[in-house]
């Protein structure tokens, strides 16, 4: 009786790696093929130099893309992470230049602003069962308040003090680049091969399941939370050290990027699925369709409306994957 079972588990296991594979190769023709298109209608676009700038543009948007995979999988949101990132960031220039304090003192501030804002966040919409849409909108305007207070409404130049995590490696690519994808690495570790990785997904896929198995969802809901805020303060230092400067409107809209950076990467937005490498896929997609737009001179207005319409596909996209999925 318990062969059929039993012999049916290698072959779930192989069709979960095929559709897995099959999702890498799929978003790799469309980065390849975006990168071909640009490289059409730019005789400057295939070259080191534009790709060497994308990498280093990207390590904010990556490890935040890490946290927000995570936050959707729970099948939550957080659209306070830009303001997280002006805030952590005006936390460590202040502790720089106000407080004098030295430069690991204040790059740990800045961190530990984003660990608490996250972790509000997280605990407010649990304790209170309220949705993390409701909760994060109103931390946005919190959050993006207390970065204007601590900077008094202007910009805090810090000069190089911390662009060490914007300072060239090899081949000009920078240090916050090679840590963006080490934590886009270690994030697919932690979602694939550990229990609290098993336990984000099963909170995601059915959380009554998982309260009747005797898992309490409400510290790793916060703990997810918390984590999002803590990679959002580290976004908020990579931003300051490549720009040598702490702006309080820094990371306005780019919540939006990061989300779709995620769903982009197949991360549904109703929980339960996703995949840190499909999310790092997703970022670099983003990141060359706007290097590239820039590239062949579209306008600011062009470019949103283009960006807009790459997520409304892939959010339609999304939802037939699950359709056909419930018809299987």
């Amino acid at each position: 009786m318990n062969s059929p079972t039993l012999a049916s588990r290698p072959m779930a296991v192989t069709g979960s790696l095929r559709g897995q594979l099959g999702t890498y190769i799929g978003l790799a023709v469309v980065l390849l093929g975006m990168v071909a298109l640009f490289s059409t209608l730019s005789d400057y676009f295939l070259t080191v130099e534009t790709f060497v700038t994308i990498a280093n543009e990207i390590p904010a948007l990556a490890v935040m893309a890490v946290g927000m995979t995570f936050v959707l999988i729970i099948a939550g949101i957080d659209l306070s992470v830009g303001s997280v990132l002006a805030l952590s960031a005006a936390v460590s220039a202040a502790a720089i230049l106000q407080w004098k304090l030295a430069v690991p003192v204040a790059a740990a501030l800045g961190l530990i602003t984003g660990l608490l804002c996250g972790a509000v966040t997280g605990a407010v919409s649990v304790a209170w069962r309220l949705p993390s849409f409701i909760v994060s909108l109103g931390m946005l305007e919190a959050v993006r308040g207390g970065a204007y207070l601590v900077t008094d409404s202007r910009t805090q130049y810090v000069g190089d003090a911390i662009s060490g995590l914007a300072a060239p490696w090899v081949g000009g690519i920078s240090a916050a680049f090679v840590l963006a994808v080490a934590l886009v690495l270690v994030g697919h570790l932690v979602l694939t091969r550990t229990v609290f990785g098993r336990c984000v997904v099963g909170i995601g896929t059915n959380e009554e399941a998982m309260r009747l198995a005797g898992i309490d969802p409400r510290p790793i809901r916060i703990a997810v939370f918390a984590a999002t805020g803590l990679l959002a303060g580290l976004a908020g230092l990579m931003q300051s050290a490549r720009l040598e400067a702490a702006d309080p409107n820094a990371g306005v809209g780019i919540e939006l990027q990061v989300i779709a950076a995620v769903v982009i990467g197949g991360t549904s937005l109703m929980g339960g699925r996703g995949s840190v490498i499909n999310t790092f896929f997703g970022v670099l997609i983003i990141a060359v369709l706007e290097a590239g737009l820039a590239q062949v001179g579209a306008s600011e207005p062009s470019k949103r409306i283009i960006t807009g319409a790459v997520i409304v596909a892939a959010v339609i996209i999304d939802t037939v994957r699950q359709r056909r999925a419930g018809n299987a």
